[in-house]
């Protein structure tokens, strides 16, 4: 089977250290093209990719016959636009996060989706991770007993005002960045909902959020989340039940934070540790990503999963209002 044949929409260095290299060292996928008209950033693709075909804005891209997925690691703001664009250009989608920047524009991408008979999902890498996948099963097994709380914390520094994470205008701010994780990963791991935010708080400068308290309540257990980026990095997700209590102790970006593992603690009164040492969910989030393409696989992370996200983004900035 040929491999699917990738195209990448902006030279962002986010594309160049880590979506880049994991699109051409994935199993089932070709590097073949990147749309920028910097030529000093695209010869650092070039470095690992020689024969990468340059093109100097984002439609000519689109309309290479011999591409068939994009990839978008554009501003945010500009996500829900060149998606369809892509789209309607007949190519499959895996756009950076958040893909929106309300839960309502979704509805336009699924039915793009739904139209055009292709792929198009958030780049939400963290699901296609082995940890992700065990915590969700340790859950689901009932050994934590019933969940009573679930605490996430992500933060990183950064206050660089020409990054888009600190640009209002671009959709940046900690919560759309990163709380994105706490929120979808909880989410994920325990399959349920929020019911209401009961707790919000959050500092701004220059019109975007770089430190949030949230607390909420979903069905069967309450949850916590510290967001920022004006703080040490650290990243940590702890799912406490009556019965055990599971860690994540590099939950967001193994590899590049620390190692990924999970401590298991149950009621024996003993520690479980399970490492995952030296697996880069970026590729295998374009390898499961070229699956679904090729044969029709389900998608970890589809269109709906996502909108949840955003829901809970949403319903968060509406308690800070």
């Amino acid at each position: 089977m040929k491999p699917l044949r990738w195209g990448i929409l902006g030279a962002a260095n986010f594309a160049l250290h880590h979506m880049g290299p994991a699109i051409h060292a994935a199993k089932g996928a070709s590097l073949c093209a990147l749309a920028t008209s910097n030529p000093t950033k695209a010869a650092a693709f070039g470095a690992f990719v020689p024969d990468i075909k340059i093109y100097e804005s984002y439609d000519s891209l689109l309309a290479a016959n011999d591409i068939d997925a994009v990839y978008i690691p554009l501003p945010n703001h500009l996500h829900v636009e060149w998606t369809l664009r892509a789209l309607e250009a007949g190519k499959h989608v895996l756009c950076e996060k958040p893909i929106t920047l309300m839960a309502s524009d979704f509805d336009r991408l699924i039915d793009a989706r739904e139209n055009s008979g292709l792929l198009v999902a958030e780049a939400f890498m963290i699901v296609h991770h082995p940890q992700w996948a065990r915590a969700r099963d340790i859950v689901a097994s009932g050994v934590l007993g019933r969940l009573r709380h679930v605490a996430a914390t992500f933060s990183f520094y950064n206050d660089d005002a020409t990054n888009i994470r600190n640009i209002a205008a671009a959709g940046g701010g900690g919560l759309r960045d990163i709380g994105i994780y706490a929120f979808g990963s909880t989410r994920f791991v325990t399959r349920q909902e929020p019911r209401v935010i009961t707790h919000a708080k959050a500092a701004y400068e220059n019109g975007v959020d770089v430190f949030a308290q949230v607390a909420a309540e979903f069905d069967d257990f309450d949850f916590s989340a510290t967001i920022s980026m004006r703080m040490f990095p650290r990243q940590e997700v702890v799912i406490h039940g009556e019965k055990g209590v599971l860690k994540l102790s590099c939950p967001f970006n193994p590899s590049v934070h620390a190692q990924a593992e999970l401590h298991l603690e149950t009621d024996t009164h003993t520690i479980t540790t399970q490492r995952f040492p030296s697996i880069n969910h970026y590729v295998m989030q374009v390898e499961a990503f070229g699956r679904s393409v090729t044969d029709g696989s389900p998608y970890a992370c589809p269109l709906e999963f996502s909108k949840g996200t955003q829901q809970m983004i949403d319903m968060v900035f509406a308690e800070l209002t």
